[in-house]
């Protein structure tokens, strides 16, 4: 039995320089195939979804400025005008639960920023409500990623270094259990964040195993619940950065971006430049390391979920 494992394209398209991205996209794949998996990179080529792409397709996405970056709501416009886009972490999800794909590697999921917050420090998503499947929060100051409502409504196990350290780590994980989705630690018991090991958050449940984290995703599936699973990875130790340089470049860099009037879309691709500006490139090495980890773990799972029996 197949056991295939998706694969974002933003990272080509948009997160790395040519020849280092194409060359870190056939790396992944490499990797996941090492594990007996079956990479499928996702992507929209003239207009079709695809899960699963062609070495020509690899170096378009590497190569050409004539690739956007889609979220879930671009996916209508992509296809009826045939654009090349890459895909994120949320559009990634749909494309390969729509492929029949259960498991998905990534760097980091995105999350609540930091500045979604009241008066009194509190979350303020309190108002947020489901209507037909629609996840709606108040229009104000809110800047919550689409990866959110897509793990809470999407059916594919989501492998990451938790969500990016830009973020509000906090009010991510409080959202996830409001959502129902279960938070696992891939042998660890905190939350990783992304350029760290620790948080000191701590997960649902442990595993240390891919048998143990595809019981998990099939026990949910076969329970009937909506939504994904979070299965958290920290980033290999020689990679980590301690995490008061992280936080350190991650306070200078959002202060920047305030004092600069960035905002929406523009935010993350501008702070995650800048952290690694601020790092002398550590932080490339280690979400570079910590996305080959994820691949190799994903990969392992989707093999063992190929066979899983519960």
């Amino acid at each position: 039995m197949t056991a295939p494992l998706a694969l974002e394209s933003t990272v080509i398209s948009h997160g790395l320089p040519y020849p280092q991205n194409i060359a870190a996209a056939r790396r992944f794949e490499q990797i996941a195939r090492e594990q007996g998996a079956e990479p499928r990179t996702v992507a929209v080529i003239g207009g079709e979804l695809r899960a699963g792409l062609s070495e020509a397709e690899l170096e378009l996405l590497a190569t050409s400025r004539d690739v956007r970056k889609l979220s879930r709501r671009d996916l209508p416009i992509a296809v009826a005008q045939g654009w090349h886009g890459a895909t994120t972490v949320a559009t990634t999800m749909w494309i390969a639960a729509r492929h029949g794909i259960r498991v998905f590697s990534t760097g980091g999921i995105g999350g609540v920023h930091r500045s979604v917050r009241n008066d009194e420090g509190g979350m303020m998503n309190d108002e947020s409500e489901v209507r037909n499947s629609s996840f709606i929060v108040p229009p104000s100051s809110f800047d919550i990623s689409a990866d959110l409502p897509e793990l809470a409504q999407t059916p594919v196990a989501v492998v990451c270094a938790g969500a990016k350290a830009i973020l509000d780590l906090p009010a991510t994980l409080e959202w996830l259990e409001t959502w129902g989705v279960p938070v696992v630690g891939y042998q660890t018991d905190e939350f990783p964040a992304f350029y760290s090991r620790s948080s000191g958050l701590p997960v649902d449940v442990r595993v240390d195993s891919p048998a143990e984290a595809a019981a998990i995703i099939e026990a949910k599936r076969q329970l009937g619940l909506p939504g994904g699973v979070l299965i958290c990875a920290p980033v290999p130790a020689e990679f980590e950065l301690p995490a008061a340089q992280a936080n350190a470049a991650i306070e200078q860099a959002l202060a920047e971006a305030d004092a600069q009037g960035v905002r929406g879309k523009a935010t993350t691709p501008f702070l995650l430049a800048r952290i690694v500006e601020l790092t002398g490139e550590a932080s490339l090495r280690a979400n570079l390391a910590l996305l080959e980890n994820n691949v190799r773990i994903g990969a392992q799972i989707a093999a063992a979920l190929a066979s899983v029996q519960i």
